[in-house]
Formats: structure tokens, sequence, C-alpha cells
């Protein structure tokens, strides 16, 4: 039988949600352009007063919100709070430039924790469960909201952070987990090791995980599900909307039910802007309509997805997102850390060498591999030598501290990177990420 955290809200008749978020966001925007300067001359800008406003029908009026935005307002431009009222940051892992710092209310956190029961709760987490958060804690949401949301539902938590995966498999083992949440790329090594170290699925209680942070395939599901004899649930989630528990999956697993009462979805053309109908292929946007401290609204997620408000056999009636299927920018997630090749490209031009460059992205045994190859110049060319290993793990060091991953750095000929009349191709993303 399918269990909910709050059935009221997560079974709402449609038109009882319209409701509710038409009252919700008519407040939020009056709050957000009385409070955030920045917003307020957006808005100006477009020529759109609080007024106009007056249900969910005329949210395209409302001007968009970017990543260059929150850069730009860095860091307090778009608090909407006194920081007095603030009791916490969060923290993407940032790009070369100034990281997204989110803001939270205490209320935004039980709200944002809420979320997170949610998705528990929807992979039949109840209080007699033993949850082991492997997400990492500290700047990155994945481990407090995971955690937070453990404590809601009532789980004993084991705030086990990521790494030390023998610990983590013995901790496993002594306290008998039964719910296993981190990134399914380091679930897939978990279940490696377990059998490395010559334990089998017999000697672990885990029932269910959850895994998010990164993209993975319904091969890497049925992969993970055989080697810790669990079901594996997919969580999504940004910093900017508060972390994960935006959207879950429930028992039929065809899509995540975004919460709705908290977060107004939108699918558009990545270059147009329009607002695209219900199952379409487009970029989705999202309206946090509940958030105190950091409400964005329109906020371009850079997310390719569909939307789908087909029955679900769960019985919720919360809208579904597909899992996302690529992304309207350059950016990359490996090993669920948000990556730029121009990250990549200042560390080559520090370091004296050429911007001529080029990054493998593919999975290996569940795992995200990272390749880089980096043209020298002539001279360097010439005086590498024997010393040539030395300089790659000088590079793949200084990349290593720029992203938080590891790569694999080599160092080729100069003229030996194919050249592009036109946009310069810098990255081949190996990882079938969808079919």
């Amino acid at each position: 039988m399918e269990r909910y955290w709050n059935e009221e809200i997560e079974c709402m008749p449609r038109e009882d949600m319209k409701k509710l978020q038409d009252e919700r966001l008519v407040a939020q925007v009056k709050h957000v352009y009385e409070n955030v300067k920045y917003y307020h001359d957006l808005m100006d800008e477009k020529g759109v007063k609080p007024e106009d406003i007056k249900s969910t029908d005329d949210l395209h009026k409302l001007p968009f919100l970017t990543k260059a935005d929150l850069r730009e307002a860095y860091p307090y431009g778009l608090l909407a709070k006194p920081l007095s009222e603030c009791v916490r940051i969060q923290s993407t892992s940032g790009t070369t430039g100034k990281r997204v710092v989110a803001f939270y209310t205490q209320h935004d956190i039980d709200l944002w924790e809420n979320c997170c029961a949610r998705a528990i709760t929807a992979a039949g987490g109840t209080d007699e469960d033993v949850c082991q958060v492997c997400y990492g804690y500290g700047l990155f949401t994945g481990g407090p909201g995971l955690n937070g949301g453990s404590h809601k539902v009532g789980c004993l938590t084991l705030p086990m952070s990521s790494g030390n995966t023998e610990r983590q498999i013995t901790f496993m083992r002594d306290l008998g987990s039964t719910i296993l949440c981190c990134t399914p790329s380091y679930a897939a090594y978990i279940g490696e090791t377990l059998h490395d170290m010559g334990y089998t699925t017999d000697d672990i209680k885990l029932k269910a995980g959850i895994f998010g942070a990164e993209p993975w395939t319904e091969e890497m599901r049925h992969s993970i599900e055989k080697s810790l004899g669990i079901k594996a649930y997919d969580i999504y989630g940004l910093t900017e909307t508060s972390g994960p528990g935006v959207s879950f999956e429930c028992s039929e697993q065809t899509g995540m039910h975004i919460n709705e009462d908290h977060f107004i979805p939108e699918i558009i053309n990545p270059d147009t802007g329009e607002v695209l109908p219900e199952g379409e292929v487009g970029e989705l946007v999202f309206t946090s309509i509940t958030k105190e401290a950091f409400p964005l609204l329109r906020y371009r997620t850079r997310d390719l997805c569909v939307l789908s408000r087909k029955k679900c056999s769960c019985g919720r009636t919360l809208i579904k997102m597909s899992k996302p299927m690529g992304r309207s920018d350059d950016m990359l997630i490996i090993r669920g850390v948000n990556v730029f090749p121009s990250q990549i490209e200042t560390v080559l031009i520090e370091q004296g060498y050429s911007p001529n460059y080029l990054i493998e992205v593919d999975r290996m045994n569940n795992t995200d591999t990272l390749d880089i190859s980096i043209e020298m110049n002539p001279t360097q060319a010439d005086s590498a030598g024997e010393d040539i290993q030395m300089y790659e793990k000088t590079l793949a060091s200084s990349i290593k501290t720029m992203l938080g991953i590891s790569p694999k750095v080599h160092l080729v000929n100069p003229k030996s990177i194919a050249r592009s009349e036109g946009k310069a191709v810098r990255v081949i993303d190996k990882r079938k990420l969808h079919d």
C-alpha cells in the first residue's frame, strides 16, 4: 500500500492545487517586489507590477532569473528577508566566478525537510527505518536535506557523509541500515566494495535507495538494485530552489512528482523563452512560492525535460517531470559535481598552456571518468621530455583543486587537437544519459 507524508497535499485535486498556487504566487510576487531590489528592477524593466499577477495564468508575464543574475547579485542582492531572520546558507560547488549562495529562514528549512520527508516516505520509509545518508554534508545541500527529511520521518539517521566506504559498510551491517541516500555512482561503488569485502546482499538489510545529484540511466538503476538488493528511487533538486526534494519518484517510477505546493514548474523553449505545452521537451523553469529568504521567480534551471499530468498509480496528483535529458548550457555534472569547461580553461591559461583542449567524459563501472587532453605549445613540447608525467600530475592536481574531482590529464603535441570552423568542440560526453 502506498504511503504518503502529507496525503492531503500529495493527492490534492488539481483545481484545489491551482487555487493554492494562485494564492501563494500572488503573495510571493508582492513579497519579492517589495523586498528584493534586484528583482523589483527586473520587473520594472519589463513593465510588470505585482497587481498584474492575479494567478498562475499570469506567470509568463514575469521576467526570468538565470545563474548569471545570481552571480551578479551575489551575495545579498536576492535576499528577501533581513539577515537576522536567516539561520543558514547552502552553496553550489561554484564556477570560476562566484558561487551561488542560498539563504534559509527556519521556516524555509522546515519546508525543505518536509519535501525530503515526502521523498523518503514515497520510497517506503517510516519511523522503523535506519536511514544512512552518504551525500556530502557542509555547504552541499544533499546531506543536510536528506538528514532533515529523515529526522522528520522519524528514521534512525546515520549522518555518514561520503567516503570511507569500508566504514560505511561496517555501519550499514552493524546498525541494520534499510535506506541509503547518496549519488548513484557512489551507490554503485558501495555495491562493488560490499562484494569485494566478501559480503552479499544477505549480509545487509537495505531495502531502498534515494539517489540524485547526477544523471543516471535505467541500466544503472537495475545494476545498483541488483548489487545492493534494493529498489532505487530518483530525487531531484537545486541549491537555488532549496536542494533535493523539489521532486521525487514514487513506486511507479515513471518520472518524479514535483512538490507543486512549493514549486511551480514551466517548460520553455530555451532559445525563445516561450512557454511550451505539456508533453514537449524544453528547459525546466521553477518559481518558489513558499520560500521566504531566497525566493526565486521563474528560475531557469538549464535542465531539459518533459512535464506530464498523466494519472499515476501511486495516487499522487502532483505533476511529474521526466529525468533531465541533458542541459541547455555547457555545464556537465560529473560525480555529482557541477563542472564548466571554463573552469578548466582558467587553470590551463594560468599555468601557461594554450586554450586548446578536449574534455572527454565517460562512465566506467558506473563511475564517471574525466579525461582532459591539453595541447602544449612548441616550446613546452620541446622541453617537456621525460618530465611530461610530472607536468601532467601538476596540472591534474590544480584542476582537482578547482573542481573538487580528479581528472586524468594528457599533454599532447601542438596542433594535434582538431580545430573547428565554428564553435569549438571542447567536450565529448560519452555517457548514455538517456535512451
